[in-house]
């Protein structure tokens, strides 16, 4: 029987791959020309428990840890005047619990770990009904196991539900600066080897070391409607003047924290931010399902992608110990991803309330003292 993935991301190729090792062949269709058509994103923080279970299921752990970054665990938290509230640097010898990964490279891994013919790019889903995939280019295939892998816009999804993601409040404008240990080695060593994070009152910095030499940036606005971009006065299509309205936005914060602004290229992206109601779920339907950010998309507190990678691998293991059976081995994945999910995006929207609180830097140490840093991620990534 033929299993259909659509979409190419971390969940979509875990679950090839996951199925791959057992024997069970499954096409997957992305919309994206190639694996390098555009960027992938900066780090991901990979749970020991999740994301990293997924990669042992999928016999990847190896490999994995040959890329994972331990030092990508570092962490300063500060306020807007420049007090440091929080300092973690990771020893050498530390456990991998949560090591820092470049997006593209664990990307490219699960892609490699693939026969060639099981990526069939520059496949644009448009409609599935009796069995029948429809793409944007006139063109057809058939399935009898259809796989919404298809990320936070998925067009799978309506065929299980008329859920839509809503906006959050929160607005991310990105930017980063390049090589930074050679243009700006002053800025390299404050920011260090992971993740710098400054809270304030309804806006928050995050600068983020990648394993290229980039310093990825998130600044957030919380609280913002979800027009904000256009009300903002951030001229967009000219990156110095929207670095100079970033800098007027932030206006009483450290010079420091301005001068990572300034000291950005030209990429310059907004982004808002939106979710699936909490504990979505939706009857099971024999020959479809969904994982990752079409199933269950939270705020980005550090659950997505690790739900994705296990989502994936689940999904393919409970279609190896049902080859004959598809529709009980959905039901199964699907009862374990409901309770499990629910789980992880309750705590993400505490998280995400946290942030968007007055008092966001004072709460979020606590957070971490508290020992549940695993479930918060840095909004660069």
């Amino acid at each position: 029987m033929t299993i259909t993935i659509i979409g190419a991301g971390l969940g979509g190729l875990a679950l090839a791959r996951v199925l791959h090792l057992n024997g069970i062949d499954a096409v997957v269709y992305e919309r994206e020309a190639s694996r390098g058509a555009r960027g992938q994103g900066g780090m991901l923080d990979l749970h020991a428990g999740t994301g990293q279970r997924a990669l042992r299921e999928a016999g990847l752990i190896d490999q994995f840890h040959a890329i994972a970054r331990r030092a990508g665990q570092d962490m300063r938290l500060l306020e807007p005047d420049g007090t440091l509230l929080l300092q973690e640097d990771t020893p050498d010898d530390a456990p991998l619990d949560r090591p820092e990964v470049d997006r593209a490279d664990l990307r490219n891994l699960l892609l490699d770990s693939l026969p060639e013919h099981a990526v069939r790019w520059g496949h644009v889903f448009a409609s599935a009904d009796d069995g029948l995939l429809h793409f944007a280019d006139g063109s057809s295939a058939t399935y009898d196991l259809l796989v919404g892998a298809d990320g936070a816009n998925s067009r799978v999804r309506a065929l299980l539900t008329d859920a839509r993601p809503t906006h959050t409040g929160q607005n991310i404008v990105e930017l980063g600066i390049p090589d930074i240990d050679r243009t700006h080695p002053d800025l390299a060593a404050m920011v260090g080897r992971g993740n710098y994070w400054v809270l304030g009152d309804g806006q928050s910095l995050a600068a983020q070391r990648n394993g290229d030499g980039r310093v990825r940036i998130g600044l957030s606005f919380y609280r913002t409607a979800e027009d904000w971009f256009a009300t903002s006065g951030i001229p967009f299509g000219d990156p110095a003047a929207a670095r100079m309205r970033l800098i007027e936005l932030f206006t009483g914060w450290d010079a420091r924290f301005t001068a990572l602004i300034a000291a950005c290229d030209d990429t310059v992206s907004p982004r808002s931010i939106t979710t699936l109601p909490v504990g979505l779920t939706w009857p099971s339907r024999p020959g479809v399902t969904l994982l990752g950010d079409a199933a269950h998309l939270m705020p980005p507190v550090g659950q997505g992608a690790n739900m994705a990678l296990l989502d994936g691998a689940l999904l393919g293991l409970a279609l190896a110990a049902h080859p004959d059976d598809f529709p009980t081995a959905v039901k199964e994945y699907e009862r374990e991803m409901f309770e499990r999910t629910s789980a992880a995006g309750r705590q993400s929207a505490r998280v995400q309330e946290t942030l968007m609180s007055p008092d966001a830097a004072q709460k979020i140490l606590a957070f971490f003292r508290s020992g549940r840093v695993t479930a918060c991620h840095r909004e660069a990534g």
